[in-house]
């Protein structure tokens, strides 16, 4: 089943959910405040992906700049980053859309829309 993970208060996780319902696409629903990402979920999401691991950082997140990761990042290893990214999920974009086939991150509509219809 599709993994919808997202954090219910963001807006753009909210307008997510609406199109996955609109769109009448099951999934499981998962709140990343609730239920942290672990690093051997975030290893293998990111393995699956193909983007860039800075794709996977909340870079508008309060959590991300008061920890001045603009500046960190460069300087971390993946590794490092992963396991920085399994400390807390509001570090993680969101939101997430996971299947057997694919990982997408952030709302792109039509992105989404091509991997729903495969």
């Amino acid at each position: 089943m599709l993994k919808f993970i997202c954090y219910p208060k963001c807006t753009t996780c909210q307008r997510a959910k609406k199109w996955l319902d609109d769109n009448n696409i099951e999934y499981e629903l998962r709140d990343i405040k609730l239920d942290n990402p672990t690093l051997e979920e975030l290893t293998e999401w990111y393995n699956k992906s193909g983007l860039p691991i800075k794709k996977f950082f909340n870079t508008s997140g309060l959590l991300y700049k008061s920890l001045d990761l603009k500046n960190k990042l460069p300087k971390m290893s993946e590794s490092e980053m992963l396991q920085l990214l399994a400390t807390d999920g509001m570090l993680v974009k969101r939101p997430l859309l996971i299947d057997d086939h694919f990982v997408l991150v952030g709302l792109k509509e039509a992105e989404w829309l091509e991997k729903m219809n495969k």
